[in-house]
């Protein structure tokens, strides 16, 4: 990390941080980025200055501060995401005939940003706004399986993170790691019945210039309606134009 610029050991700081449940103590962000402690606490009182960080001293904790919630404010007003995505995500619905999705990772969950309905199709939960358990989710997974593992286990430290919605998937660190395999292994998210039962979705990750997953892109329809394989080739042949729109590799 000694030849890592500070703006660059900055925004991974930054990007831990809020991917946190909680604000955390030193010791976690440094274990997490790999920079020294020394350094990682005077990155991190300078982040404080700028109210990117916000230290809580009786806790001896940092959390993110409200000058990253108002970056992340000026992010929503733009949508350059959901600006980029939505002809392809469109093409990809004509393409399929199934109702496609576009998610960002939020914490332990995926918030739906952008959504394209096929026509007669059934009705989903993954409207815009909308948040659910990244665990139990396609796209979710998608993400998942790009991050480091510390990163995974920081964000399910314990079975309480766990959330369960229909009493399938992953209820443990090491049934998540499982599945994670499985998807990087297959080079795709898959889940079936885990969000709504007799429904199925597909995802790809959206990677950045960093190789950092970003968003997920999935297709979801009924149960056995649809080959999976092929619809995944799809769902991935999207994300992978917007990982290059977005200057990923």
């Amino acid at each position: 990390m000694g030849q890592v610029p500070s703006a660059t050991r900055a925004l991974r700081v930054l990007r831990f941080l809020a991917a946190q449940p909680e604000p955390v103590p030193l010791e976690r962000v440094t274990a997490a980025v790999g920079i020294p402690r020394s350094s990682a606490y005077h990155l991190l009182t300078a982040m404080v200055e700028e109210g990117f960080v916000v230290h809580l001293p009786e806790e001896r904790r940092y959390g993110v501060g409200v000058a990253a919630f108002e970056v992340g404010s000026g992010y929503a007003r733009q949508a350059p995401l959901q600006r980029i995505a939505r002809r392809p995500l469109a093409a990809l619905v004509d393409q399929v005939g199934q109702s496609a999705h576009l998610a960002v990772l939020h914490g332990r969950d995926v918030l739906y940003v952008l959504e394209e309905r096929a026509p007669g199709r059934p009705p989903l939960v993954t409207d815009v706004g909308v948040r659910l358990p990244a665990h139990l989710t396609a796209s979710g997974r998608a993400i998942l399986a790009q991050l480091p593992a510390a990163q995974v286990r920081a964000l399910y430290p314990d079975r309480a993170a766990f959330v369960d919605r229909t009493g399938v998937g992953p209820q443990s660190l090491t049934a998540l790691r499982s599945v994670l395999a499985d998807t990087r292994r297959r080079g795709h998210a898959r889940e079936d019945g885990e969000v709504t039962p007799g429904l199925a979705s597909v995802a790809a990750a959206v990677l950045d210039h960093n190789g950092h997953p970003v968003a997920g892109v999935a297709v979801t329809y009924p149960a056995g309606e649809a080959d999976a394989a092929s619809v995944a080739d799809a769902a991935s042949g999207t994300a992978a134009l917007l990982s290059r729109r977005l200057g990923g590799r």
